[in-house]
């Protein structure tokens, strides 16, 4: 039986802002010279009292043990800038791995663009971890996009 764990609106849970803030710039904008204020001050976007789906930041946690986040984000592709929403920024902890936190975290990220109306979503990927998402019902609509794979899902019709 998989470790239970909480998925929460990082404005329910602001202390673990900074440590969000951390993973996200370290995995992808330190490397692009993307200073980590510039980052910081995106993700405060996420942190205002308005509980508008867009945009909003969810992290997984296990108690006061961070275990992961997800964005829901208006445009993550400057050069696809009619797409909206996104998905961005799944990042799961490394020891937390493999545990189905992922793939709840983007679940639950979803469901909620879903609930707000948006009739279907995006996410970019790179080819390395674009199967992660086709497994999971999303359909690659476009390769190598500035390195990157563009993926939508869309609400299923009741």
């Amino acid at each position: 039986m998989p470790d239970s764990f909480a998925i929460v609106d990082l404005r329910d849970a602001a202390g673990f802002a900074g440590i969000v803030a951390d993973r996200v710039w370290r995995a992808w904008w330190k490397d692009e010279g993307v200073p980590f204020a510039a980052l910081k001050a995106r993700l405060s976007e996420s942190l205002g009292p308005s509980r508008a789906a867009i945009p909003t930041s969810f992290i997984a946690c296990q108690g006061w043990e961070f275990l992961g986040t997800v964005a829901l984000i208006a445009s993550d592709v400057e050069e696809r800038p009619g797409l909206t929403p996104w998905i961005a920024a799944l990042w799961v902890e490394e020891p937390a791995r493999a545990r189905g936190i992922g793939q709840a975290l983007l679940t639950h990220a979803t469901d909620v663009a879903f609930a707000a109306g948006h009739a279907r979503l995006y996410l970019c990927a790179t080819a390395a971890n674009a199967p992660y998402y086709l497994r999971r019902g999303w359909v690659q609509i476009e390769e190598d996009v500035d390195g990157l794979d563009i993926f939508r899902r869309e609400r299923e019709k009741a």
